[in-house]
């Protein structure tokens, strides 16, 4: 049959989806995981992006201080947490270890949506009267808008495709599978687990489009 068809035998046996080794059991540690990462790596570099946006002051150097992240690789920082005390906190190394993935794309997205604005409307806006608050809530946010949420989806897609590297310090996760596939050599359930993780990240990517055009600002000021 080959891989691909062992792999699709794989994926539609009940058997494999049971238990608490069972790719559904998985499937939830993978978005827990991911869900919280994203989660906190929104409550971090958001405000903060939005807010130096806003002023116009400090946004290039804390964009710059987070990409410095990107040149670490995200096992190194994991593998660097396992040797410290945060060893025996569950999935919390994985999780900031991810979080300092998340945060640069977040950051760098929010705060380059909110600097290109086009300034004349600032001035117009100002001009009418509107408040710094005002004016960030009416007129920046909507319109740096499409960036952030280009910033949310290229993040939460990275997430949800680096989770996997839980399995490698033995925790839960669609990586899991990935990792007992190499184990028994299964090429089969290699693949599989590697299906899974891609498909996982084109749903999530997916989700994100619709409620980017459902939740736009932008586009429901259009009139109709």
């Amino acid at each position: 049959m080959g891989v691909i068809g062992d792999a699709w035998t794989w994926l539609t046996t009940g058997a494999n989806w049971s238990g608490d080794g069972g790719a559904a059991h998985r499937l939830g540690e993978h978005l827990y995981v991911s869900g919280v990462a994203l989660a906190v790596a929104c409550a971090i570099a958001l405000p903060i992006a939005l807010y130096l946006g806003h002023i116009g002051k400090g946004g290039a150097l804390a964009v710059n201080l987070s990409n410095v992240g990107r040149a670490v690789p995200v096992f190194a920082v994991l593998a660097l947490f396992m040797v410290t005390s945060l060893r025996n906190s569950g999935y919390w190394p994985t999780i900031i270890a991810l979080v300092l993935f998340a945060v640069p794309p977040l950051l760098t997205n929010a705060y380059v949506g909110m600097r290109e604005v086009d300034r004349a409307v600032v001035e117009a806006a100002r001009g009418m009267g509107m408040s710094g608050g005002q004016l960030f809530v009416r007129v920046e946010l909507p319109l740096a808008y499409p960036m952030i949420m280009t910033g949310l989806r290229s993040a939460a897609v990275q997430v949800v495709a680096t989770a996997s590297i839980a399995a490698m310090v033995g925790l839960g996760g669609l990586g899991r599978i990935i990792t007992a596939g190499f184990n028994t050599y299964d090429t089969a359930q290699v693949f599989a687990g590697a299906v899974l993780v891609a498909g996982l990240a084109l749903v999530v990517e997916g989700v994100l489009v619709g409620l980017d055009r459902l939740l736009s600002p932008l586009r429901r000021r259009r009139p109709a």
